[in-house]
Parts: structure tokens; C-alpha cells; sequence
């Protein structure tokens, strides 16, 4: 046998061993991933005994069981989950008779309730002013780069100290509120119009939310958008048609000497939060999407001049598309600390999970126990949005790819 055809059947012998190789690689990647999260958990639980005997020692029994105990307090503003009617779960106001559990479901509500809000503000204005900041306007540009910088540069907590008591407690008192398309702005907090139904039953109603699912469903699993687009125009038609026939109206607030009715409000402790995180993360977005665009290749912006496109078409539809789909990652990052910031409301005296603890604590003085559920509260939270960034980011390069 010649030497070219012993090194042709080694060769030969070696492929057909790669599967093997790699299954084995595999495996043995898999069991030592394994015995890693085998053993943080076993630490986990170990360190959790020792915790809980060392309590013990000192006459401190560590138990879960006060969460079905009655709360005893009131928080000023946040919804629980309840039993209306002893029938089905709702969501109400927490009330000083609701269990101390339901204290911290309410905690969970007012702190999603900010960070959604903050999320979808705080990107819009950063988008804004990260753009801003790449702008052939002196002026723009040099605005957005100062309140950047600025805002960058300074705590936040200093900066939600200044928006409650400098410029949310100045609002004029109710009496005399300002008033701008509906919206009431005064001291006792901000009041925005609504959606009402009316009463009565149409198929109107039914279409319209019929249309709203399927928009919903053309959004996820539409890769073309048409189905999303002529579900969305079935939407507005249909709402369109449901106002104009008086089946849903719009409740407008309406400021009295003493207080405002109608509508939904914002309390000033919330307000406050929303208006520092909101304008603090923004400043953060605008860094990253300023960064994402001065990486895109020159030429792209050289390319759309040359076939005639105005910069604001050149923005709009060949960078920022692009800048989206990198940039959503570090989004993702912002987003989990803007929802963990949350936490500063307790500065303020909003009533968020951290601020509903402490009273727990102070209440129980089972402290150990509320840092833990506090904690893990925090973790899924994070979680969350990680998965839901995550999930974005993978639509959004499979959409990219696919065109």
C-alpha cells in the first residue's frame, strides 16, 4: 500500500471518528455546565441552612407565614390582586385589610408601572437626542450634546430630589391648575383623559377587539406586515366608528376648588420618578445610539445624498433600521437599570417594592425574609426583559436576514 493511500484511508478513519468527537465534546461540555449549577445550588442551599440555624440560635425563626397575615397599613396609590365578590381575581385598591402578600403584589404593580412607561419615554428621547447629537443644526446639536452631558454626569438621586421638590411641588395648586388638551397639571398630581365606555352591547365592540387581537397576532407572526397594516387600519376605522356612535368616549378630567374628577391620574411622587429616570436613561440611549450611527459606514450616508434623499429620509429609513438592530442589546442593559433605579423612589416616598418593604419590615421585623422576596423580584423582572429583548433581537435579525 502506498504511502498517498494510507495517509487517504487515515484521513478517511479520522472523518468518520469527527461525529463521535464531537458528540463526546459535547457531552462532556454538557456535564461540566451540569456540575457547575449542581454545585452553586447545593452552595446556595447550604449557605440558606446555615443562615436559617444561626437565626435560629438567636430565637429568630425564619418563616414565610407573615405574608398571610394582615397588612395593618395603607399605601397612598397601586393596585392588588384580590377576590371581588369572592368570586374572581381583580385588580383593586390596597386596602389596610388586604394580607401582607398582597402588599408586596402592589409594590410589584407601582414598580412595573413606572419602568413600562420609563422604558417606552426613555427611548423615544434618547432616540431623539442621540440623533440630536449627530444633527447639521449648531444649535440641536450642541443642545442635545450639553443636556447629555449633564444629565450623564449627575446622580440620579440628586437629579429625582430636584425634579420633585424644584419643579413637581411648583405646580400650580388644583384650584388654579394648568390646563393643555385635557391634560390637568397641578400639585396634587397630573390627570389625563381616557377611553369610557358607554354602555350597551354592538357588534362595533366586538370587531374592534376582534381586529385589535388579530393586529396583535399580525405584529408577532406577520414577517411581511401586510396582515398587521389592514389590521391596524380595521382598528382605527372601527374606533373611529365606536366614537362617533357614542359607544366608547373619552372621560376628560375636570378640575374643581378642591380636587379633579374623571380620568386617570398620576400621583406627584410618581410623576417625579417617571420625569428623573425617564430623562436620565434617555441620556444613556442617546450615547448608545449616537455610538451605533457614527459606526455605520460613511458611505451609506454618501450613497442616500447621491439618489437624491433628504437627511431626515436617510435617518429614518437606512440608519436608524439598521442602528435598532444592534443597539438592542445594550438597550436591554439600560432597560434592567432603569427598572432596578425604581428603587430611588423611595427618596420621594413613592410607594414602589423597596418603599412597601421597609414598611413590612418595620411592621413584622421580618426583614430576611422581605429582602428575599424583594430580591427575587427584582431577578425575574430582569429576567423578563431580557427575554423580551432577547426575543426582539432575534425577530429582528431573522427579518433583516430574510430581506
Amino acid at each position: 500500500m502506498t504511502v498517498q493511500t494510507q495517509a487517504n484511508v487515515a484521513g478517511n478513519m479520522a472523518d468518520d471518528d469527527l461525529p463521535a468527537r464531537r458528540r463526546r465534546n459535547r457531552i462532556r461540555h454538557n456535564a461540566t455546565q451540569s456540575a457547575i449549577v449542581a454545585a452553586a445550588i447545593v452552595l446556595v442551599v447550604l449557605f440558606a441552612f446555615a443562615v436559617k440555624e444561626g437565626l435560629a440560635r438567636h430565637g429568630i425563626r425564619f418563616s414565610f407565614s407573615f405574608l398571610r397575615d394582615a397588612a395593618g397599613f395603607d399605601i397612598s396609590e397601586g393596585k392588588t390582586v384580590a377576590l371581588k365578590d369572592g368570586v374572581w381575581p381583580a385588580l383593586l385598591n390596597f386596602t389596610s385589610d388586604h394580607l401582607i402578600a398582597q402588599a408586596f403584589v402592589t409594590g410589584i404593580f407601582n414598580t412595573i408601572k413606572v419602568a413600562v412607561l420609563a422604558i417606552l419615554l426613555s427611548t423615544v428621547l434618547g432616540t431623539l437626542l442621540g440623533v440630536g447629537r449627530l444633527s447639521t443644526n449648531w444649535v440641536v446639536r450642541n443642545l442635545s450634546f450639553w443636556c447629555v452631558e449633564f444629565v450623564r454626569n449627575t446622580p440620579l438621586l440628586i437629579q429625582l430630589v430636584f425634579w420633585y421638590f424644584a419643579v413637581v411641588l411648583h405646580f400650580p395648586p388644583i384650584a388654579a391648575a394648568a390646563k393643555f388638551y385635557g391634560v390637568v397639571i397641578s400639585q396634587q398630581g397630573l390627570y389625563f383623559p381616557i377611553p369610557a365606555w358607554q354602555g350597551g352591547d354592538s357588534l362595533l365592540a366586538v370587531g374592534a377587539a376582534t381586529a385589535f387581537w388579530v393586529a396583535i397576532l399580525g405584529v408577532l407572526f406577520d414577517r411581511h406586515g401586510t396582515v398587521r397594516w389592514i389590521c391596524a387600519g380595521a382598528v382605527l376605522l372601527l374606533g373611529g366608528m365606536m366614537f362617533a356612535t357614542g359607544i366608547v368616549g373619552l372621560d376628560v378630567p375636570v378640575a374643581s376648588k378642591f380636587q379633579a374628577r374623571g380620568g386617570t391620574s398620576m400621583s406627584p411622587e410618581m410623576a417625579a420618578l417617571l420625569l428623573a429616570i425617564v430623562v436620565n436613561s434617555a441620556s444613556y440611549i442617546a450615547e448608545i445610539v449616537r455610538g451605533a450611527i457614527d459606526a455605520l459606514p460613511k458611505g451609506q450616508w454618501e450613497a442616500a445624498a447621491s439618489l437624491g434623499l433628504t437627511r431626515r429620509d436617510t435617518v429614518n429609513d437606512i440608519i436608524l433600521p439598521q442602528v435598532f438592530r444592534v443597539v438592542l442589546p445594550s438597550f436591554g442593559n439600560q432597560y434592567i437599570s432603569l427598572t432596578k433605579n425604581t428603587a430611588l423612589g423611595i427618596a420621594i416616598g413613592y410607594p414602589e417594592l423597596f418603599n412597601i418593604y421597609g414598611t413590612i419590615a418595620n411592621q413584622t421585623g421580618h426583614s430576611l425574609e422581605g429582602i428575599v422576596i424583594v430580591m427575587a423580584s427584582y431577578l425575574i423582572l430582569s429576567w423578563a426583559i431580557s427575554a423580551a429583548v432577547g426575543w426582539a433581537d432575534r425577530r429582528m435579525t431573522r427579518h433583516g436576514a430574510s430581506r
